[in-house]
């Protein structure tokens, strides 16, 4: 007898750091953490929610893009954009694998499947010309020189480690959304807009689509597909357990509950690091502004608790 289909739509948002937190992550290192990733999200399944998940791949496209230099007097270099469809192949294929593997152990017979997902984004975001989003591991000193002399942007983030930084256009619309919409509907658990999905835009004079080297915030992404999907859920899941006040000042205090009012007011006073939890809480207001639905931060394994509210911070519409 076929499996009962779920009632409720849950988008959820994973890290590529969950999935390669170290710098020198082998792929069986990212296999583990894969499986160990993914547990958590079986239980949303189990707990009777249809599931979309959506992955970021910021170490792991940097990896590519050191791979394409390391290898570029052997073989052409692939462009940006073509890298994050890769990462979003074989990081999906590893998802996939993981989680089909946990929902049979646990009896279940629900399908997984991987789209590679394309996102529209405006030609003229300025994002593209003022590149500002980090990706890859930290680069060494010896190497900064000779990657600007190639046209890279390299800046120091948060953690004052030099990175290489890209444009990261705002996402619009999701490609495939017809076809996501399709298979979560019946059922299947898809991963989609892996490392926030493939840039595209429409080019008028080629009468077609046509891909730019930058790469989509996953959590943005994640936002404009639980939107257009009519998710009642977007949970982003991170390092922290909860959003916090004074965060790294004592006394720190987590945030269970904020308004989008609160959250947006929050934003606008530099509350939230800029190249960690700002995106994030940015996401999730406009997820709740657009809807009417609830959002949640929160760390990786407290996310089925914070689905049922006892964990995590909650963005929610304004109180009555």
């Amino acid at each position: 007898m076929p499996e009962q289909h779920p009632r409720h739509t849950a988008v959820i948002a994973l890290g590529g750091n969950a999935l390669s937190p170290a710098k020198h992550s082998t792929i069986h290192d990212q296999f583990r953490h894969t499986r160990e990733a993914v547990a958590p999200l079986v239980d949303l399944a189990l707990d009777g929610w249809n599931v979309c998940l959506v992955h970021g791949n910021g170490p792991q496209v940097g990896d590519e893009l050191l791979r394409n230099e390391m290898a570029r007097r052997d073989v052409s270099p692939l462009p940006l954009g073509v890298l994050v469809a890769a990462t979003a192949g074989w990081m999906g294929y590893m998802i996939q694998q993981s989680l089909e593997n946990i929902l049979r152990r646990n009896g279940s017979r629900r399908d997984v499947a991987t789209v590679i997902t394309q996102v529209h984004v405006a030609p003229d975001d300025p994002a593209l010309t003022h590149p500002e989003k980090f990706i890859g591991h930290e680069i060494p000193p010896e190497r900064v020189a000779d990657l600007e002399a190639e046209g890279n942007v390299i800046k120091p983030d948060g953690r004052k480690r030099m990175r290489r930084v890209v444009g990261s256009p705002v996402p619009l619309q999701i490609h495939e959304l017809e076809i996501i919409r399709h298979l979560v509907d019946r059922g299947t658990i898809v991963v989609a807009c892996g490392g926030g999905g493939a840039p595209i835009y429409y080019d008028n004079k080629l009468q077609g689509w046509e891909g730019l080297d930058a790469v989509i915030d996953k959590d943005l992404a994640s936002a404009v597909l639980a939107r257009d999907l009519d998710a009642e859920l977007l949970v982003i899941l991170t390092d922290v357990d909860a959003i916090y006040l004074d965060w790294g000042k004592p006394p720190q205090r987590p945030l269970r509950t904020l308004t989008v009012t609160e959250a947006a007011k929050m934003d606008a006073e530099k509350a939230f690091g800029e190249g960690s939890m700002a995106p994030k809480v940015r996401a999730a207001i406009d997820f709740v502004r657009r809807t009417g639905g609830r959002a949640v931060i929160t760390e990786l394994s407290k996310g089925r608790e914070a689905v049922r509210g006892e964990a995590g911070t909650t963005i929610t519409a304004e109180s009555a």
